[in-house]
C-alpha cells in the first residue's frame, strides 16, 4: 500500500482482528516500536508481533482519527482494556518502499511496564 492513511487504517483493523500475519505485512523487517512512557523499545517485526501476540487480556481498538502526509502518519485511538477506555496517540514513519519503519506510541500517563515482556524489550 502506498497510501499512508489506508495503511494505518489497515494496521488497526488487523490489530483488532488479531490478524498478526496481516499486521506483519505492513511492517519493515527492522521496524522500531517505541513506548516513551515505559521507556521501552522493541526492535524488529518478529519481536513486535510476539509482543502483541503475548499481550495479556482482552483489548479492543476504536480508531478516532488518522492523518497522513508524506512519509508520516498519526492516529488517535481508544483501547478498551480491563474495563477502562484508554486513549493513545501513535505516530508512524514509512520507508521509501512503503512499509512502516517506526511506530512511537503515547499512552495517557507514565507507568511501569508489566512484568513478563523483558525478553522482548530494552529499557532506555
Amino acid at each position: 500500500m502506498t497510501n499512508r492513511h489506508e495503511t494505518v487504517s489497515e494496521y488497526w483493523a488487523a490489530c483488532e482482528a488479531r490478524d498478526w500475519k496481516r499486521v506483519g505485512r505492513l511492517l519493515a523487517d527492522d521496524v522500531v516500536y517505541d513506548l516513551p512512557q515505559t521507556r521501552e523499545r522493541i526492535l524488529g517485526r518478529d519481536a513486535f508481533l510476539r509482543f502483541n501476540i503475548e499481550y495479556p487480556g482482552d483489548w479492543h481498538v476504536t480508531v478516532e482519527r488518522v492523518v497522513a502526509e508524506g512519509a508520516h502518519a498519526a492516529s488517535w485511538i481508544r483501547v478498551g482494556y480491563e474495563g477502562k477506555e484508554l486513549p493513545a496517540l501513535s505516530f508512524f514513519e514509512f520507508g521509501d518502499t512503503g512499509p512502516v519503519v517506526r511506530i512511537t506510541e503515547f499512552w495517557p500517563e507514565p507507568y511501569d511496564p508489566p512484568t513478563g515482556r523483558e525478553h522482548l524489550t530494552e529499557r532506555y
